[in-house]
């Protein structure tokens, strides 16, 4: 759990960053390329292709490309219609996502599972809803989107890595090839090259998330999410909105309703206890 709580510190700044210095300033796909192509050469050094099998490498690859490749191409463009609380409040959907993929995949249902996603959900909805606007039905898909995408990567990243013996830092090195061919195609096909960076503090921004945000937090996110159950990972995905809430408003003054925040925070902690109880009882009834 302490992987996916230091990933949550680091992710929290991103999406302000994103939504003051980057959206609608910097073209959204040549951001999405910088980060990605950034986090791979962090794990390019350690990538060993004679020990990992074509069919591994390929399934890596597919991986990184939906979680992050893909993700992104919706998750960028998002802040060009809606604003960092709303793009943090429709985030709330990931839990689902991932408790209904986990489900599929296993052709059975789990109530608690589902329960504790839904209570997440709860939470996170408690914290904050504003008045829609012009662009909310366009912003609201494309962080659906970007929900799927993640929730997608996720889920099957956690269960192929449960048979695999490969390091860490070799299988982040594909994963992330992967999504710099997503990233690379959608900049040359749809790029704009009269909308990059002009300043130092966008070519700052754009380093630190792909070098700390990506390289350093998806690799600790993906191995926090290896270590929990699938009801704690979904409750994580949502202690993002508060995160992300909080540092909004004490650094670039946005204004927020405290007290709902606190509610929603609050819902959240329960169904993390909820889910640790439930996985407690689970682990006692099995030995």
């Amino acid at each position: 759990m302490g992987y996916l709580f230091a990933v949550t510190l680091l992710w929290a700044f991103s999406f302000s960053l994103i939504g003051v210095y980057l959206a609608g300033q910097v073209d959204a796909w040549f951001s999405v390329l910088i980060r990605v192509a950034l986090a791979t050469l962090v794990f390019l050094p350690f990538l060993k292709p004679k020990l990992t099998s074509k069919p591994l490498a390929l399934k890596l690859m597919l991986i990184g490309a939906v979680q992050l490749g893909v993700m992104y191409s919706f998750y960028y463009h998002s802040f060009l219609f809606l604003s960092v609380p709303e793009v943090l409040l429709f985030t709330v959907m990931t839990p689902l996502y991932i408790t209904l993929l986990n489900d599929a995949l296993n052709k059975h249902f789990n109530p608690r599972f589902f329960s504790v996603a839904l209570i997440a959900v709860l939470g996170a909805v408690a914290i904050r809803w504003e008045s829609l606007n012009s662009h909310f039905i366009i912003g609201l898909l494309l962080v659906q989107g970007a929900n799927i995408s993640f929730a997608t990567g996720q889920v099957t990243y956690k269960r192929l890595m449960a048979t695999s013996q490969l390091d860490d830092k070799t299988v982040f090195g594909w994963f992330f090839i992967g999504a710099l061919v997503v990233a690379s195609a959608c900049y040359a096909l749809f790029g704009n090259t009269s909308k990059l960076p002009s300043t130092p503090t966008q070519w700052g921004i754009l380093i630190y998330l792909g070098i700390v945000a990506s390289g350093l937090g998806y690799f600790l996110w993906n191995k926090g999410a290896t270590k929990v159950n699938v009801g704690a990972l979904a409750v994580m995905n949502n202690v993002l909105i508060p995160a992300g809430i909080i540092v909004n408003v004490l650094i670039w003054n946005k204004n927020a309703d405290i007290v709902r925040l606190s509610m929603g925070g609050a819902i959240m902690l329960a169904a993390l206890v909820i889910n640790q109880i439930g996985t407690n009882k689970q682990n006692v009834t099995s030995l």
